[in-house]
């Protein structure tokens, strides 16, 4: 009789956390997270047809990048309006040096979007990847976990290599920011693209 009390109190310690992470992972949850503080929307920018970018792009020179269409810059402005609509007008926006991300940013409309170097892709020289990715962690981990909302605008390889999540053009990945010792953050769930 022991062995079967062992398993189920193991079995429910193994649902319980998923269960909660499924709760938090809903999209109307999320919001309300960002809202309240402690959380990061880390966002691939909108949709800029084609993949990687030419072979000599050149930061500040948009006719060197992949840039967005009118799709993604429709896109951009539903995802500002997203975040209105679940009460954050203002946020600290953070992006990308590339023209797609620094265009998302501003479509955003919550307010003036800051170049952040460590947030540029490095898809085209992966030697650079990790050095960016710390400088990120060590951004959020500064943070705090009563940060107000804060926008990440940037790229699918900073996304993936931060979270393990391969993100759709314009879809966001929230984080939630922690305490003490441990990662810095943990991800809370995914809100679909607009």
């Amino acid at each position: 009789m022991r062995p079967l009390r062992i398993l189920c109190l193991l079995l429910l310690l193994s649902v319980a956390p998923a269960a909660a992470a499924r709760a938090e992972a809903d999209p109307a949850a999320l919001w309300q997270a960002l809202a309240g503080g402690g959380h990061v929307a880390l966002m691939r920018h909108a949709l800029a047809p084609g993949t990687g970018d030419p072979m000599r792009v050149v930061i500040g020179d948009c006719a060197t990048q992949r840039n967005l269409d009118d799709v993604g810059r429709a896109q951009a402005r539903a995802t500002g309006d997203a975040f209105r609509a679940h009460g954050i007008d203002r946020a600290v926006v953070l992006t990308s040096q590339w023209c797609r991300c620094r265009e998302t940013a501003a479509l955003l409309d919550l307010g003036p979007p800051e170049d952040v170097p460590a947030l540029n892709s490095f898809f085209a020289d992966r030697s650079k990847g990790p050095a960016q990715l710390d400088a990120v962690r060590a951004f959020l981990e500064n943070l705090g976990t009563d940060a107000p909302p804060h926008v990440l605008v940037t790229h699918q390889v900073v996304v993936t290599g931060l979270t393990d999540v391969f993100p759709r053009s314009g879809e966001i990945v929230v984080l939630r920011l922690t305490d003490g010792d441990g990662p810095p953050f943990i991800v809370a769930g995914r809100i679909p693209a607009f």
